[in-house]
């Protein structure tokens, strides 16, 4: 006979795979990468390493789900702020306008997310999520080259320019705290797009 889970076990094994992941988000964004070891998530989560253990084979795949978690909701903060403009080069300063101020609210946890040295499972679901950034810009410069509001460009490559400067640029500033980043990112984007700047006609 097959064993199967009744509801209020199935809630319980959610419940706690729930608390192990909102552990690792914590001590990711206290400590980095190296910090968020399978013995500190257990006992930030208040279970056992085995425990750990049963839900995630290895730190790799605990952190792999992680970054899904906690960039999924960054992709969706995106996504949402590219909606509310007409203009095309509007919506992709919001884009990136929102992913650099949401990183710079969280320096630790965004340079563990974007930049810092981790596992091969890891970086290859850190490389899915920088596509997926670049697409939602993508979609807003095609929209643009369409319409005439941008010069003609390849979508896609100015998009992966631009996720790619934006890391860059946020780099030194999550772990300096130094604050001109937003401003720095908001006249590159513009320049890159071939948009005009109020301020730089």
């Amino acid at each position: 006979m097959v064993y199967r889970r009744t509801p209020a076990v199935q809630a319980r094994l959610d419940a706690t795979r729930s608390a192990i992941i909102d552990a690792a988000v914590a001590l990711l964004a206290e400590h980095g990468y190296a910090g968020c070891s399978m013995a500190a998530v257990a006992e930030r989560a208040g279970v056992g390493t085995g425990t750990v253990y049963r839900h995630f084979p290895g730190k790799a795949q605990l952190v792999a789900e992680l970054f899904t978690h906690v960039v999924t909701r960054e992709v969706a903060a995106v996504e949402k702020a590219a909606g509310p403009h007409d203009a095309a080069a509007e919506r992709v300063l919001a884009v990136v306008r929102t992913f650099a101020t949401r990183a710079l609210k969280v320096p630790r946890l965004a340079y563990a997310l974007l930049a810092e040295p981790v596992d091969a499972p890891v970086e290859r679901r850190r490389l899915v999520f920088r596509q997926a950034f670049r697409d939602v810009i993508a979609r807003c410069v095609a929209e643009g080259v369409t319409t005439g509001e941008l010069p003609p460009q390849d979508a896609a490559a100015t998009a992966a320019a631009l996720v790619g400067a934006a890391a860059e640029v946020l780099t030194g500033p999550l772990r300096t705290g130094e604050s001109t980043a937003v401003e720095q990112l908001h006249t590159f984007t513009l320049r890159a797009l071939g948009a005009r700047d109020a301020t730089h006609p």
